[in-house]
């Protein structure tokens, strides 16, 4: 079965089904990947680190010997409990993919121990992926499927691991925060607990915009929600070489996209609001825009109507869906629609 949606997955996640003897967690983001993954073994086994308890098997152990995942399947805990069986797929050779389809496959239709999960992780799977298709249409199996995380997601888990160590951000403040990090969850938790260190953990500190200024330094200039709005502005050149730099720190064209998409978003929901009678500052802060970046986003929601950004739109999503397909080059369609953009821009006056 596949567990797509985030409250399917956070219940299965806190108590896990019985029933459920093999976990396929996969993903183009590995960090949500592993915190998964971890969570249920954790939930599976009374002690997940230990190799009583556990087998851990990489994708070179089962290149070299096929049948281990089988063997250690069969095996039993030697301290009783629950057997853990933990396979690991860092490569996408169709082989290792259809050998770990096999063995779940055998273990869901009961084959092996029945007290045994088997709980694989793996990379951004396609639906050719024999593996996805065995864990998706077996009952006794579960399928997680792990996407990039999205604003509204780093927002909650900024509140959840600030507030854990008695810290919080001022509304303003974690706007900023949020829009500065990036979407891989491991690095994203990386620069979280960074920013706990500099505000002081458990000291009950609330940050805003000013005790942001210093911790992110020159970081903001780099970053794709500038350069969506360069392009936006008419700003060719403070565009790509925005892009240029989020290149540099592993952003990808997906990222530079969905950047674009936020950033027409917030200019149609302002039109909107003005064509139903809304002043164009209140419009905009209705709209989410930040403080610091209003007077340029004021110029822009002047020259930019309902109708541009609309005409806009499907070429964002078809970019969207280019970016994705597998060997595209994606930060070069990412820059070839900021280069359209910042050319309606300037024949829109910008």
């Amino acid at each position: 079965m596949i567990l797509g949606r985030r409250p399917d997955v956070e219940r299965f996640l806190a108590r896990p089904d019985p029933k459920i003897n093999a976990v396929l967690v996969y993903g183009r983001d590995l960090g949500v990947v592993r915190e998964r993954a971890q969570a249920l073994a954790e939930k599976a086994s009374e002690r997940p680190d230990d190799p009583f308890d556990v087998a851990r098997i990489s994708d070179g152990d089962l290149e070299s010997d096929p049948a281990l995942i089988a063997d250690e399947l069969a095996a039993y805990s030697l301290m009783g409990g629950r057997r853990l069986v933990r396979l690991r797929l860092s490569s996408e050779k169709a082989q290792l993919d259809r050998l770990a389809a096999s063995a779940l496959e055998r273990h869901a239709a009961g084959e092996f121990n029945p007290e045994a999960l088997l709980l694989i992780e793996a990379g951004n799977l396609g639906r050719e992926s024999a593996l996805r298709r065995a864990a998706e249409k077996s009952p006794a199996a579960a399928a997680i499927p792990c996407y990039e995380d999205e604003t509204g997601d780093l927002a909650r888990l900024t509140r959840e691991a600030l507030g854990a160590d008695r810290l919080g951000l001022t509304a303003e403040a974690l706007d900023l925060f949020v829009r500065r990090l990036p979407h891989e969850r491991g690095v994203a938790r990386r620069e979280i607990e960074r920013l706990a260190l500099y505000l002081g953990p458990g000291s009950g500190r609330v940050g805003d915009v000013e005790d942001l200024a210093e911790f992110l330094g020159s970081e903001p200039e780099a970053s794709l929600a500038d350069a969506a709005q360069d392009a936006f502005g008419g700003r060719l050149a403070a565009a790509q070489a925005g892009l240029r730099r989020a290149a540099a720190e592993g952003e990808g064209g997906p990222s530079a996209v969905r950047a674009l998409g936020v950033h027409l978003g917030r200019l149609r929901r302002t039109a909107a609001l003005r064509r139903s009678g809304a002043e164009l500052a209140e419009a905009a802060k209705a709209a989410g825009v930040f403080w610091k970046n209003e007077r340029e986003f004021l110029r822009q929601a002047r020259a930019w109507d309902l109708e541009e950004l609309d005409q806009l739109q499907p070429e964002l999503l078809a970019a969207d869906r280019a970016c994705k397909q597998a060997g595209a080059p994606d930060r070069l369609i990412a820059e070839r629609l900021v280069l359209g953009i910042a050319a309606r821009a300037r024949r829109l006056g910008l």
